[in-house]
């Protein structure tokens, strides 16, 4: 596939192109994940095998609803976390921006994915260097011209004035939202894990982690806040993938979001995935990159 329509500066339009990586390409094998998974912080080694197999189903309900999927090859510059593939970039309207990651060994994903998206016609726009640190799970678009960048472990000060330089002239306002220290230095918490946009008008959200000032902001701009409690939020109930405008895709295992979700009119698509989502700490908005939404 050449040439590919990119521009991404929404949470909630139409995913008309998507980036993705499997876990043949990732994980590699059930040996390499026995040597590698403590390392790259998995909360427990995933069973390759079955990770195939819930991969194969999660992509199917993908493609299902995406009409171009890109898929990343492998890559020795990356390791297991690359699955996850949202992070080592950002897809704006005016092309990429690659990321130095704040977790050293994902340094190499935004190089690899650069490789890729320029074959298919996808201009750069920019890298972030050294010292700045971003991750995509961090950058929040909450429209097209207002972007919410959390500050944490994963994203810095120095990143966030990079971001801001390179979009300048397109994106108004940049809103830095500062991240608790939640579960560690070590955890994987970005912006995303605590606000997932379903609608223009409708969000999930993890409130106990949520700064009061942009909590209030969501309601200011005419947000439903539908709110995951603990348990829920252990097991990423707060990572909705918007596919389409009230178009969700979840993590099984939360009920009682999905409920509230398809009592505000949404529908739901659910996949398994527990050796891809949990054992790593990635849902579906970690899984995917969009590359255009309409």
């Amino acid at each position: 596939m050449r040439d590919v329509r990119y521009g991404c500066q929404s949470m909630t339009g139409k995913i008309e192109a998507v980036l993705i990586k499997g876990p043949a390409e990732a994980f590699i094998s059930q040996e390499h994940l026995g040597e590698k998974w403590e390392a790259f912080g998995f909360l427990s080694c995933p069973d390759y095998e079955e990770a195939l197999r819930e991969y194969g189903a999660f992509e199917r309900l993908l493609r299902d609803e995406v009409p171009h999927v890109v898929s990343l090859p492998r890559d020795d510059r990356t390791g297991l976390d690359s699955l996850y593939a949202h992070d080592g970039l950002k897809v704006t309207e005016r092309g990429a921006i690659y990321f130095n990651t704040g977790k050293a060994l994902r340094r190499g994903e935004g190089r690899a994915a650069r490789d890729v998206l320029e074959s298919l016609g996808i201009p750069t726009l920019g890298v972030i260097e050294e010292p700045g640190t971003m991750e995509g799970g961090d950058v929040v678009w909450l429209d097209r011209e207002t972007v919410a960048i959390g500050r944490g472990y994963r994203t810095n000060d120095a990143a966030i004035e990079q971001f801001r330089a390179l979009t300048d002239g397109f994106v108004r306002e940049t809103v830095v939202v500062p991240l608790p220290h939640g579960e560690g230095e070590a955890a994987c918490l970005h912006l995303m894990s605590l606000v997932s946009l379903v609608d223009r008008d409708l969000a999930v959200v993890y409130s106990r982690y949520l700064p009061v000032f942009f909590r209030r902001m969501l309601l200011d701009r005419g947000l439903t806040l539908l709110e995951v409690d603990d348990e829920e939020y252990a097991s990423l109930g707060s990572n909705v993938l918007a596919l389409a405008p009230r178009v969700c895709l979840v993590l099984e295992g939360n009920p009682r979001i999905r409920a509230e979700l398809e009592a505000q009119g949404c529908r739901v698509v659910a996949y398994e995935g527990k050796q891809i989502s949990l054992a790593g700490t990635g849902g579906p908005t970690c899984l995917t990159h969009p590359l255009l939404r309409i």
